[in-house]
């Protein structure tokens, strides 16, 4: 008999293994194993006649919630019983955060134990973390419980409710939720504000003055004793001086006369101040500001990192990465502590140990901030880790160890320097001790050239020197509109809204994604034609729902009960309930709401109107005989579309396209049209005979006015052919793709190496000898690829097609591998044991499992996205055996998806929730 132990993951129970005493079995639930039904198909046959039913809530019942174990769930709950049966105790050993607690909560109702149960929490796996969490076990906290639980069905009610709204009035497979419909208002008030951006334009003058031979610059800042205008200055709806601001605006013709005016005077510096500064390291990590820098530094999306961290944790490298609290024990500081005098010296230690203090109200979740797990910290090169986990790891160690450093002083010099009635200024920085910017300066991949880059170094400087002038520039300056939302951005401003939870930012920044909301472009959101209908809808006829200050107040009382300052039931009651509930409010609107109404997207400026088609957007305007509509390539967003695109699009829709000329080999003409991906060029005409003619796009910064002939045949001919690599004979070719132009050195079964062409290169015009120059570099960023990985072992030819089949050490286990599919070996098997004979029969059922769970993909939620946590999301992505699940993203398929009403066609399993299971404290008792 022994002690059972249940986790989430499979990688997180390898790892706590290590550090349980004999006796103790760890098994892993995979996440939820229980979770509101998903669709209509899971919905238990006793009260699928039901209408709450498809919902999942019965309202009508105090909103009690109806759990069911989905089909991929079965086989793991009944791992788990199994397991239970030989064990004389149970220890839940799920996260610490809410999310962990109700997975704990909804083991005990699911598993029904009859023998001792404890809650074990730590919030970093290390061998003292969890001696000492098995002596300090508890029972599952209730609070915690209701606070999740009243999250849950709060968002399904947000979701179940509006969604289908929105399918029936703007698009089918729309979503609407708490987090995520603000979340996409925001993005959509950011890309209103850039439309109605108008640009302003100011000149100044530069000057490059020298003193002892040291050059530096100076700025023109005042003239006549009037201080020059700058961008500030600027009414961004105008792009006029704003009102009252008392500043001088030169234009071209100006500067330049100054510039003229000036270059024979003599330049005396007038003024020197020098003023000394501190800076102090920033706080440890929390989720919010991990995936910020992370996203910054490394450019990782909120998901990967997220991810990511995940991974180190469950391997025991970091402490639990879900946490707003930026405290650092006491254990941590002694080992950041003693990472700085044996790294830095005593001169970069802080003098007094420095702490941190969690400023945000509704932190609740993990009690320390994310760091280096254990007393002494792993410095990156000694954790063995590689690419993403090292990057990540890198960051958290070299922030955590910043925090003990001492801090930065520095001291800013200015001086005014005056020539005839112009006054310039020239600013200086110098770093006298770099203190903490040795190991971490934020946005910085490099401390030390971060140092370098952030002093601006003037010559010694007197009142009443005379620096000499070498050059003197006018020059000219435009207004810039509001930046777009960047991953990093957005998860700052709903952080500091208080909207939402942390840990739920990067599923609802992939969800925004992924329903087509937005689109990355250069590590920008961009929000589509979709959120500005959507987000109008909403603004008009559920104003509260995308109100930052409501959502707000929400997210507070949802943290105030989890404290037991409120009550889950009344609030749950006046939010859906009653005369002003949603459930009301929506039941009320909807007669009220034009589909046509709602599909229309209403631009400032635009006189044709923009709708939102079962094939996407598209432009519809009156030509005289009636109606004309034209698509709008997905590439143009809504702040870009101008009068003048429109004009264009429709042109083309009307009379046909532009014809740049005629092939001078077939004499066939070529036309430049606009397609849903932008503008391209196309050979001849579309016929029975010839359906789909030669197309090509243009490339990325070519307009479509500068297209000529021999362009337009020179990007109709690629790939191009540019020769034989010397060293194989293969073919090189260069190409325009999905991510710009490049070479290739295709080796035919040995695989394509690609190279992308740097800025001056032209993939019409590059040579073999550049081609070669290219494929020579290494390859950077994230399109390298790792060497081939060696083998464990090679079994020998697959007898049905002679391709080898080997055994290889991946991340979650030695693994089988043939061809594309990967089969796990069994529990406890070792690797010299496998036969090639067994390695074909794992492989068969490998593959005849994943051709099932194919054809089982189509069924996927879309109503609910809000509040999905990323433990629940990467531990359902792992499969019992220990392998990666490929399962699609059920909240985020932007194809046609199912939901939970009867047409639904999912084929998940049904199981009741018991009576008493929303009784908390009874049944958690009971056990």
């Amino acid at each position: 008999m022994s002690t059972l132990v249940i986790v989430e993951s499979p990688t997180k129970a390898r790892t706590i293994r290590n550090y349980l005493p004999a006796g103790y079995q760890v098994e892993a639930s995979m996440g939820h194993v229980r979770d509101l039904p998903q669709s209509a198909s899971e919905i238990p046959a006793q009260v699928k006649g039901e209408e709450w039913a498809k919902i999942g809530v019965n309202v009508d019942a105090d909103f009690e919630p109806l759990y069911v174990i989905p089909k991929d769930k079965k086989k793991v709950v009944k791992a788990l019983k199994d397991a239970l049966k030989n064990a004389q105790e149970l220890v839940l050993a799920t996260d610490e955060d809410r999310e962990g607690e109700s997975i704990s909560w909804h083991l005990l109702q699911v598993l029904k134990p009859k023998i001792p149960v404890k809650r074990m929490v730590f919030h970093e796996i290390t061998e003292d973390a969890i001696q000492e969490a098995l002596t300090n076990c508890r029972d599952v906290d209730e609070q915690l419980v209701h606070a999740q639980e009243t999250r849950r069905i709060l968002d399904r009610l947000v979701g179940y409710t509006l969604s289908p709204l929105l399918w029936k009035k703007i698009a089918f497979g729309l979503s609407a939720g708490r987090v995520q419909s603000v979340s996409v208002r925001l993005l959509v008030s950011r890309e209103r504000q850039r439309r109605a951006f108008r640009k302003g334009s100011y000149w100044d003058l530069k000057a490059t003055l020298t003193k002892d031979k040291t050059p530096f610059e100076a700025r023109l800042v005042t003239l006549g004793g009037t201080r020059l205008a700058t961008g500030s200055d600027f009414d961004e709806s105008t792009g006029q001086i704003a009102a009252g601001r008392e500043v001088l605006l030169l234009n071209e013709a100006e500067a330049r006369t100054l510039q003229e005016r000036l270059q024979e005077s003599e330049w005396t510096v007038s003024n020197l101040e020098e003023r000394t500064s501190t800076r102090k390291p920033s706080a440890p990590f929390t989720t919010s500001t991990l995936q910020q820098e992370a996203n910054r530094k490394l450019r990782l999306s909120a998901r990967e990192t997220m991810r990511t961290a995940q991974n180190l944790y469950e391997q025991g490298y970091i402490t639990y990465m879900r946490t707003d609290s930026v405290n650092l024990s006491q254990q941590a500081i002694a080992a950041a502590r003693s990472c700085v005098e044996q790294m830095y010296g005593t001169n970069y230690l802080s003098p007094e140990p420095r702490r941190y203090s969690t400023k945000s109200k509704g932190a609740q979740e993990a009690h320390e901030a994310i760091r280096p797990a254990g007393s002494s910290f792993r410095t990156p090169q000694e954790t063995g880790l590689e690419g993403r986990e090292l990057r990540l790891y890198d960051l958290i160690w070299k922030r955590t160890v910043a925090t003990q450093m001492a801090e930065v002083r520095q001291t800013h010099i200015t001086a005014q320097i005056q020539v005839a009635d112009a006054n310039f200024r020239a600013t200086g920085k110098r770093i006298d001790f770099p203190g903490f910017f040795r190991a971490y300066v934020e946005g910085s991949d490099d401390p030390n050239a971060a140092i370098e880059d952030q002093e601006v170094i003037l010559p010694t400087l007197q009142v009443g020197d005379h620096p000499g002038c070498s050059e003197l520039e006018a020059i000219g300056h435009e207004t810039q509109p509001p930046a777009r939302y960047t991953e990093a951005s957005l998860v700052k401003t709903l952080e500091s809204e208080g909207i939402g939870r942390p840990s739920t930012y990067a599923s609802i920044i992939g969800t925004i994604i992924d329903r087509g909301y937005a689109q990355m472009v250069n590590n920008s959101l961009v929000p589509t034609f979709t959120a500005f209908a959507v987000t109008a809808l909403l603004e008009k006829h559920f104003p509260d729902l995308v109100d930052t200050s409501f959502t707000a107040r929400m997210e507070q009382t949802l943290d105030e009960i989890s404290t037991g300052e409120a009550d889950w039931l009344p609030y749950l009651k006046e939010f859906y309930l009653g005369d002003s509930g949603l459930e009301t409010q929506v039941r009320e609107r909807e007669s009220q709401i034009d589909p046509n109404d709602a599909r229309a997207v209403e631009l400032e400026g635009l006189a044709a109107k923009v709708r939102i088609g079962r094939y996407g957007p598209y432009i519809e305007a009156e030509n005289g005989s009636g109606p004309v509509k034209a698509s709008i390539p997905q590439d143009l967003t809504p702040a870009d579309l101008d009068p003048d695109q429109v004009e264009v699009l429709l042109r083309q829709k009307t009379e046909g396209p532009d014809k740049v000329g005629f092939h001078p080999e077939t004499g066939e003409p070529i036309y430049l049209l606009i397609g849903a991906y932008g503008p391209y060029v196309q050979l001849g005409d579309v016929t029975e005979e010839n359906p789909k003619p030669k197309r090509a796009s243009l490339p990325k910064g070519v307009k479509m006015e500068d297209v000529t002939l021999e362009m337009a045949v020179g990007l109709l001919a690629l790939p191009r052919l540019l020769g034989a690599h010397p060293g194989t004979g293969a073919k090189i070719q260069a190409n325009l793709g999905r991510f710009g132009p490049y070479v290739v050195h295709d080796q035919g079964k040995e695989g394509k190496d690609y190279r992308s062409l740097k800025g001056d290169d032209n993939v019409l015009t590059v040579t073999l000898e550049r081609a070669l120059e290219l494929l020579a570099e290494p390859k950077s960023g994230r399109g390298k690829r790792k060497a081939a990985a060696k083998p464990l072992r090679e079994l020998g030819a697959h007898p049905s097609d002679s391709e080898p089949v080997n055994i290889y050490d991946g991340p979650y286990g030695p693994y089988i591998k043939h061809g594309k599919v990967n089969a796990s070996l069994p529990e406890g098997a070792a690797v010299e044991s496998v036969t090639l004979e067994t390695a074909v029969k794992l492989l068969a059922e490998k593959a005849g499992t994943k051709a099932k769970s194919t054809r089982g993909r189509k069924s996927t939620k879309t109503a609910e996205v809000d509040e999905m946590d990323d433990s629940e999301t990467e531990a359902v992505n792992e499969s019992v055996d220990g392998s990666k699940s490929k399962t699609t993203k059920s909240a985020n398929s932007r194809k046609t998806t199912k939901t939970s009403s009867a047409s639904s066609k999912s084929t998940r399993s049904r199981t009741t929730k018991t009576g008493s299971s929303r009784k908390t404290s009874k049944s958690t008792k009971s056990t």
